[in-house]
This record gives C-alpha cells, sequence and structure tokens, in this order.
C-alpha cells in the first residue's frame, strides 16, 4: 500500500465491493493508499442468497498487501442500515473521504411482462441505495468541507437496452441525482460525478446481447478487452483530491477508451407568434424530425470494438 498514493490518509466507502468493478475499486484504493470500508451483502445478481463471504475476502485480501479494511455486509437499499455503514466507517477510521456508490442487482424482464416488484427491487438498490448512502454521507462531507461521490450510471440509462426498464430508469435517475449533489454542495467544497462503466461481469453475462451464434465470441472478447480492473483508475482518480475540477460530470469507460457523455440541452427551437395549437405541432415534427434521437441500443452507438 502506498503512503504517496492520490489517496493516502483518506477513508473511502465502495459499495458492491465483494466482486467485479466494486472489487477492483476496492484494491486500487488501498493499494492508492485508502482505507476502506469493503460493503457487500453478497447476494446472488438477482438480489438473494445473501453471503457474508465476498466482502470478507476482498478485506482479507487488502491485508494481505499491506493495506487496511473493513467489511460491511449491511444494505444499501435501507435508510437506516444506510446510516449505519457510514456510522461504521467514522467509528473504526475517524472520518470519510469518498463515497462509491457501485451496488447493483438486476431483474430483467421485456416491459409488458414486468412486475412491479422487479421494477421496485431494482430501482431500490440502485436508486434509492445511492440516494441513502450519499444522504448518510452527506452530513458528513458538509461538517468537514470536503469529499466526494462517485456514482455508477449506465448507457442502458443514457443510450438504451432491451428488457431493462427497472434498471435503466434507476440509472439515469442516478445521473440526475448526482447533478443536484454536485449544484448543492459545491459550496462546501463537494463533489458528485457519475461513471458508465463497460466491463465484463455477471451483469453482462446475465443482459441480452447478441445473436445466439455469435454470443459465445462476444463474451469471449468482453472478457479479453473490457475488464473490471480497467474502471478502477477512473473511479480512484475521482475519488481523490487530483479530480477537484471534475464535478457534476459524466464520463464512460470502456477498456482502454474513456468518454466525456454530453448532457441535455435544447438542440433545436422553434417559434409560433401566434402560439401552437394540436394541429399546428405537425409543423415542428416537419421541422425537427431530422433531428431527432434514433431510437438506438447501446451497441448501435458504440458499434466499434473496445480499444
Amino acid at each position: 500500500m502506498s503512503n504517496n498514493g492520490v489517496l493516502a490518509g483518506k477513508v473511502v466507502i465502495v459499495t458492491g465491493a465483494g466482486r467485479g468493478i466494486g472489487r477492483e475499486i476496492a484494491l486500487l484504493a488501498a493499494t492508492e493508499g485508502a482505507r476502506v470500508v469493503v460493503n457487500d451483502v453478497g447476494v446472488a445478481l438477482d438480489g438473494g442468497s445473501p453471503d457474508a463471504g465476498p466482502a470478507a475476502d476482498v478485506v482479507r485480501e487488502i491485508a494481505a498487501r499491506g493495506g487496511e479494511a473493513m467489511a460491511s455486509t449491511e444494505s444499501v437499499a435501507e435508510w437506516d442500515s444506510a446510516q449505519r455503514i457510514v456510522a461504521s466507517a467514522i467509528a473504526r477510521f475517524g472520518r470519510l473521504d469518498a463515497l462509491v456508490n457501485n451496488a447493483g442487482i438486476l431483474r430483467d424482464r421485456i416491459f409488458h411482462q414486468m412486475s412491479p416488484e422487479e421494477f421496485d427491487a431494482v430501482v431500490k438498490v440502485h436508486l434509492y441505495g445511492s440516494f441513502y448512502m450519499s444522504r448518510a454521507a452527506a452530513a458528513v462531507f458538509r461538517k468537514q468541507e470536503s469529499g466526494a461521490f462517485v456514482h455508477m450510471t449506465s448507457t442502458s440509462g443514457l443510450i438504451g437496452g432491451l428488457a431493462q426498464a427497472n434498471y435503466a430508469s434507476a440509472k439515469l435517475g442516478v445521473v440526475g441525482l448526482s447533478k443536484t449533489i454536485a449544484l448543492d454542495m459545491a459550496r462546501f467544497n463537494v463533489r458528485s460525478n457519475c461513471i458508465s462503466p463497460s466491463a465484463f461481469s455477471r451483469m453482462i453475462e446475465s443482459a441480452a446481447g447478441q445473436p445466439a451464434d455469435k454470443q459465445a465470441a462476444y463474451m469471449e472478447m468482453r472478457k479479453t478487452k473490457t475488464r473490471p480492473e480497467q474502471i478502477a483508475p477512473l473511479a480512484v482518480f475521482l475519488a481523490s483530491d487530483a479530480a477537484s475540477e471534475v464535478n457534476g460530470q459524466i464520463i464512460g469507460s470502456r477498456g482502454n477508451e474513456l468518454y466525456l457523455y454530453s448532457q441535455p440541452r435544447p438542440v433545436r427551437t422553434l417559434h409560433r407568434g401566434d402560439g401552437w395549437t394540436p394541429q399546428s405541432m405537425s409543423d415542428m415534427v416537419a421541422a425537427w424530425k431530422s433531428a431527432f434521437t434514433p431510437l438506438e441500443r447501446t451497441r448501435n452507438v458504440f458499434d466499434w470494438e473496445p480499444l
């Protein structure tokens, strides 16, 4: 572990840190000098079968490398347990400097078959979990007048994906949450940014992807070219003081590529001096049709292999 790393002396909470991207973020944060709260309830991809093992395994790995970490198996999806996660960091390490909201589950279903329970469960972990954790940390950050939030969004929300109305809704909601935190807390020297990660994980394996005859080759390519450890440097950077000029942004990471995402702004305007009627709205369609955003999936936009 480094005494000169970008997170030297910092305390960082990483949720969903028992596996995949979260695990790699926790390990790199420790390597860069942070003391880490490794939070993971250890559930299956759909949120069932909790297991304390994954969080404990990461803590042991950090300790074996000479770092300091603690395990937390509390759920981010409840207000009280989120408060306890933050309180445990303060009790153990005396401070908190960054929160990485990475925990998530999937319950994919084509929209007309999705149940209220499937929608609610995913939104509860991704969006409510990010709110609960951020709200708990915000009190600490405001008092010390410093801190960094790093949230995970997804191209499912930013661009589009099949059978993920619950996930896409939550992930686009996280963007709004992050931007508002950035605006509300900038006066306290607190930053909030989003990462849109693309890396091979349990979520990638389960998501609808290529046609069946191409799926195996596609998954093998993703394993090789989009690895979880390639996301970790961006998360660690955004959690560090080196990112002091980055606030309210959405940055994508895929393989060795980084993307700065645009955020919704007007692209065309149209004016009628006598106002609009439902009938005259057809003029709007004629004027704007060429500028309408296409109905695309993520793979239509990222149509080249990862670099």
